[in-house]
């Protein structure tokens, strides 16, 4: 009886090893289990998913080597996030690296205790995802895509010197959106631009005001904007037929048919992200590392844009796009 009893207690803890290693952040093969999750596939949104990937790499730890990433995109459908989010979680990682704003709200969501790395999260605090930037506390922290406004509304002014009215337009229910457009307005008023604003709730409005938004503005800027990044020919095919140029705030948007910008860079924000997260996955805690910001903007210039639209390049950025940043022909 007394052997029956100690078969049945080593079977216990087999099993219940067994389970912590298959579900846990270590599994039996000794890999770490990292999750990743991101609201879309796009150009911009790749760029982060990529630089996280390859620091891990440099940083020596490998997809399918010494770690098992677990990749969920909701492929632009919000309602698919939290079910991915708790997927990620019950697996119980060692750390979830969520790219973009929604996606990081529902990992937030689903658990206060798995360390969680910020991707792409314009405002960190005014989403409810920390309570303070430099100390975040809890399970969270990461990097912001705080885009450099003040930079590109003085490139604005420098390629339309005469600018009387600018137009911003961007999505309602996008946070990472509202609160770039938030500093749009906030720098505009500082430097004396006019700004004519325009929102949309989704995809399918986006023809139908920027059509109406061509016909009273000069040019338009577009804040970091998931949706529009997603339909970016939409706005710049109504942009083209009235002769108006765009500056986006993302470096791909410039690619798809906006004039230029200062963006931050996403695959550095995905490099940054990959590099905090190997200091948690040494020991320190998400909630003592401050957010982190890519401090400069890089230089874009879509020069075939440019001079489809008849606009005279500033000089001084041309070189400087050569130079630092890149030039679309």
């Amino acid at each position: 009886m007394k052997r029956m009893y100690s078969l049945i207690v080593l079977l216990l803890v087999f099993l219940g090893v067994a389970f912590f290693t298959e579900n846990g952040a270590v599994s039996k093969q000794g890999k770490t289990h990292i999750g990743i999750l991101t609201l879309m596939h796009h150009p911009a949104l790749d760029q982060i998913y990529q630089g996280y990937v390859d620091q891990l790499a440099k940083d020596g730890y490998k997809n399918g080597k010494n770690i098992i990433i677990d990749y969920q995109n909701a492929n632009g459908d919000q309602s698919n996030l939290n079910t991915m989010a708790t997927k990620l979680v019950n697996n119980n990682p060692s750390a979830i690296f969520s790219i973009t704003t929604p996606a990081s709200q529902a990992v937030a969501n689903a658990s206060k205790h798995v360390p969680i790395v910020l991707g792409a999260v314009t405002d960190p605090k005014s989403a409810g995802l920390v309570k303070d930037l430099k100390h975040p506390g809890a399970n969270i922290t990461g990097v912001s895509s705080l885009e450099p406004v003040a930079e590109q509304l003085k490139l604005i002014k420098q390629f339309l010197p005469n600018l009387k009215t600018l137009g911003v337009i961007y999505t309602s229910s996008d946070p990472s959106a509202t609160a770039n457009y938030d500093q749009i307005v906030k720098e505009s008023k500082k430097m004396g631009i006019p700004l004519k604003s325009y929102s949309i709730a989704n995809s399918n409005d986006l023809n139908q005001v920027s059509q109406e938004m061509m016909q009273h503005v000069d040019a338009v800027i577009v804040p970091e904007d998931n949706v529009i990044a997603g339909a970016m020919q939409t706005l710049v095919k109504n942009a083209n037929a009235a002769k108006k140029p765009i500056f986006p705030a993302v470096d791909t948007m410039v690619k798809e048919g906006g004039v230029a910008t200062y963006s931050v860079n996403q695959y550095q924000l995905g490099v940054i992200g990959a590099k905090m997260t190997v200091r948690i996955l040494k020991g320190e805690k998400p909630g003592n590392m401050a957010i982190e910001y890519v401090k400069h903007g890089d230089p874009v210039l879509n020069l075939k844009q440019a001079k489809k639209l008849g606009l005279t390049v500033p000089k001084q950025f041309e070189n400087e796009a050569k130079k630092k940043g890149e030039i679309y022909r």
